[in-house]
């Protein structure tokens, strides 16, 4: 007799309330990211909601999360509005604070990393390294998300939380691709994540340090770029 065939188990599907929340969110981004609004522009949730063809929930939940990630302000009694960007001289601090964290972090990361940390290190380079955007946000999302994902990674593998929840808090990433973000950055960028990478698997704490802090004063030279071209 032939024993019952195994079930299978059902793939599962976001719920349609899931997905269009999603599909909302990533819509506001990415028009924010891609500057299609002045700064300051006052945001309508019912404006935007009849142009996204949905109800006024799923707009507020997606500001919500854009405030969160510092890409709208929320003003008493005037709403939202479009964030301004960041000023060059914000840009420049941003970055010191950043080469004051990372490349420390990075040494840390040399030697406690675990192999986790070091397989999600090998991840997020692995699915940023095709990904070389063209213009607009939609183009370079994904490289972005990895790029985020490897830097978070080093930081929570330097053993130190205050480093991670700083660098966080800094939504660093988000100010800079917000900025500016041209074809070849993310070739050149990846091979910087790569040496970045190596001396950590090597457990080599000082290259570790000396390529993080190369990395970054090469991506604020290339971000302090885009203030000239205006």
């Amino acid at each position: 007799m032939r024993g019952a065939a195994p079930q299978q188990t059902p793939k599962l599907q976001p719920a349609p309330r899931l997905m269009l929340r999603e599909s909302v969110y990533e819509s506001l981004k990415r028009l924010l990211m891609d500057n299609d609004l002045e700064p300051g522009t006052r945001l309508s949730i019912d404006g935007l909601a009849r142009d996204l063809r949905v109800s006024q929930t799923p707009v507020r939940e997606a500001l919500f999360r854009c405030e969160a990630e510092g890409l709208v302000v929320r003003r008493p009694n005037a709403g939202y509005h479009v964030a301004p960007q960041l000023s060059r001289d914000a840009l420049v601090d941003l970055y010191d604070l950043r080469l004051l964290l990372e490349p420390t972090a990075a040494a840390r990361a040399a030697t406690n990393a675990t192999n986790d940390h070091r397989h999600a290190m090998d991840d997020a380079i692995r699915a940023m390294t095709p990904a070389v955007p063209g213009d607009g946000y939609q183009a370079y999302r994904e490289f972005a998300e990895e790029d985020a994902k490897l830097h978070g990674t080093i930081a929570t593998a330097a053993g130190n939380p205050l480093i991670a929840e700083t660098l966080d808090r800094l939504r660093a990433h988000t100010h800079s691709y917000r900025l500016y973000f041209r074809h070849g950055i993310a070739e050149v960028t990846t091979t910087e994540h790569q040496a970045i990478r190596d001396m950590i698997h090597r457990r080599d704490p000082a290259g570790a340090e000396t390529t993080m802090r190369t990395h970054l004063e090469n991506s604020r030279i290339r971000l302090l770029a885009a203030y000239d071209d205006r």
